[in-house]
């Protein structure tokens, strides 16, 4: 089941809308697609700035989305469900950030292009984050649902994007490892109202079985 709360007119929405007004090419429909992944810990390009309507001609809307939370919540996970299409238990441990980029193309002949930015969630990394999501026009932070202290970082992040992060971010909470439910430590109720009471967006996922992980990325541009 998923929980989504509107409580603004999205950005992201309305530049789509004056983008299919204007324009007089469609880019073809269809499944989302990677464009490239490389990992390390480059520094986002145009930090602050939003896509312009001039170059709609030469590229779709670009947008930068990043990813906070804590270490072991399954950041990584969830973006590489997303783009490859899998799952990888075993996957290694975010070293300052990872960055990949995707295209999505709607259903109305749209597409978005997203820069995504996997942030790490050790402590020693936590200074690098403002980096990334000053100028982000996007952030989910992700929490465990099986873990409360996860959950307690996550509304740290939310204090902090809120105090530093460019205005009117589109923001959601993500409640990752919906699999173990039965492990559950926060409950669906709580972190339904914490994302009420923020003005967020909520969504329970697993990246283990994919459950509402393509959702959590397109509830974004159909808002």
């Amino acid at each position: 089941m998923t929980i989504i709360f509107r409580p603004y007119l999205n950005p992201l929405r309305f530049l789509l809308s004056a983008l299919d007004f204007a324009h007089t090419t469609r880019s073809r429909p269809g499944r989302a697609s990677p464009v490239f992944v490389s990992f390390g810990i480059p520094l986002p390009s145009n930090s602050g700035s939003r896509p312009s309507l001039s170059r709609r001609w030469a590229a779709p809307p670009l947008f930068q989305l990043v990813l906070l939370g804590d270490s072991g919540v399954g950041k990584s996970c969830i973006v590489l469900r997303f783009v490859r299409g899998h799952f990888e238990p075993t996957s290694k441990v975010t070293v300052g950030a990872s960055f990949l980029s995707q295209t999505l193309a709607l259903q109305d002949s749209t597409s978005v292009k997203f820069e995504i930015w996997d942030t790490a969630g050790q402590e020693r990394y936590a200074s690098l984050a403002p980096l990334y999501y000053r100028g982000a026009a996007v952030a989910l932070v992700v929490y465990d649902i099986t873990s409360l202290e996860t959950f307690r970082k996550a509304q740290y992040w939310v204090k902090e994007l809120q105090k530093h992060a460019s205005p009117g971010i589109i923001m959601a909470l993500v409640g990752n490892k919906a699999d173990l439910h039965e492990s559950r430590a926060v409950s669906f109720q709580d972190a339904m109202e914490y994302a009420e009471k923020n003005g967020m967006f909520f969504i329970e996922t697993s990246a283990k079985t994919a459950d509402n992980i393509n959702q959590l990325f397109e509830v974004l541009l159909e808002a």
